[in-house]
């Protein structure tokens, strides 16, 4: 399946190719481990900007729920007739939470004003919304800080604001203060959970210890029990942060979900070193260039404002190596590739998750599918 024409770029490349098939094998793959340990897996959509196709394959996988940061994208799923909960995972702004009230079922919290004013929101439409408290354990984005702060806005929630259902808490690690989950942070989350299950006289449907981060946990048995669910995207869509960064292999669990396809426009042998006196970039940057002598290089149609950062890229063919990019050029050294190149040939590469962020968003990208009953 294809995009309307709306949704495409003048040509048919760059294109953003994605597997629903490997993705729904995917969440397969983590939904048993999940299971396992009764854990319960909530699927992040917004790395590939919440197209539906994409929240299809994770329910067909196993998600139980389906979440992204912007309101938009879940209105865009429930019109499209994503029956599963959908969950905001951005704290919602004041300025929209009667779309908050709408659109999703379930949303993360971290002020008990914001909390009282989707009370009345969410009372106002005739709905009941389901709210988790966020934790910060050290990563310094958002969350009570104080777990006694916490354990008095969740009571507080339970007893006085009637449209709300306290579903739980959470925390996120790793996105903004680079904290690595360990079984000693997530375990003062698990604590928090139990102090406040003793106040409000019953057990919490969710205490939710993260994102793709806290699967290395999980994988040793190390996950502090209580722990119940993971919010994961980018270990589903991307699934190259646990092999690299962490050195963990998930059963299962394979890259190739997304694949960016560039055409080239020049094929020329050139000095590996910029000619002149350097200074900044068109991003007022000074990068480091290492000569290397004459190298062939190849210049494809696809640039910074289709991918993010090049380096977030990986060639899938030997012999191509990825050096630089501006706002709309991809620069490559195809030295060492053995086949011939010219203008109009295409290259692929698979994603690390930026690359994702950007190129699923971008209007000059084209999206296509295969498999889930797309082709």
């Amino acid at each position: 399946m294809i995009l309307p024409e709306e949704f495409r770029s003048a040509g048919s490349l760059p294109e953003l190719a994605i597997d629903l098939d490997v993705l729904a094998s995917n969440v397969r793959a983590l939904a048993g481990l999940c299971r396992t340990r009764g854990i319960s897996l909530t699927g992040v959509v917004k790395g590939a900007d919440g197209l539906p196709p994409v929240a299809r394959a994770m329910v067909a996988g196993g998600c139980e729920h389906v979440a992204s940061s912007r309101i938009g994208q879940l209105r865009a799923l429930r019109e499209a007739g994503i029956g599963s909960p959908l969950l905001l995972v951005r704290v919602p702004a004041p300025g929209e939470l009667s779309e908050v009230a709408r659109w999703a079922d379930r949303s993360l919290h971290s002020d008990l004003s914001v909390l009282r004013a989707l009370d009345r929101e969410a009372d106002r439409a005739g709905r009941r919304h389901g709210v988790v408290l966020m934790l910060d354990l050290g990563d310094l984005r958002e969350g009570w800080f104080d777990v006694a702060e916490l354990v008095e806005a969740a009571v507080r929630t339970e007893r006085d604001l009637s449209a709300l259902e306290l579903l739980g808490i959470g925390t996120n690690l790793g996105c903004y203060g680079s904290i690595l989950p360990t079984p000693e942070n997530l375990g003062r989350l698990a604590g928090a959970a139990s102090r406040i299950e003793d106040r409000i006289g019953r057990s919490l449907e969710v205490v939710s210890g993260g994102a793709t981060s806290s699967i290395p946990l999980l994988l040793s048995g190390t996950l502090p029990p209580g722990i119940n669910n993971l919010r994961v995207g980018e270990g589903l869509l991307t699934a190259r942060d646990l092999p690299h960064f962490y050195k963990v292999e998930v059963p299962g669990i394979r890259p190739d979900v997304v694949t960016l396809r560039a055409e080239v426009i020049e094929v020329r042998t050139k000095p590996s070193h910029p000619v002149g006196e350097i200074f900044i970039d068109a991003f007022g940057e000074r990068p480091a260039y290492e000569d290397r002598g004459s190298r062939r290089r190849a210049l494809l149609a696809a640039g910074k404002q289709d991918f993010g950062k090049h380096e977030s890229l990986v060639p899938l063919e030997a012999g191509v190596e990825v050096i630089g990019s501006s706002s709309d050029h991809l620069i490559c050294d195809v030295e060492d590739l053995a086949r011939p190149l010219s203008a109009g040939d295409v290259l692929e590469f698979g994603l690390f998750y930026p690359a994702l962020l950007f190129a699923a968003q971008s209007r000059y990208v084209r999206k296509t599918f295969r498999g889930g009953g797309q082709d």
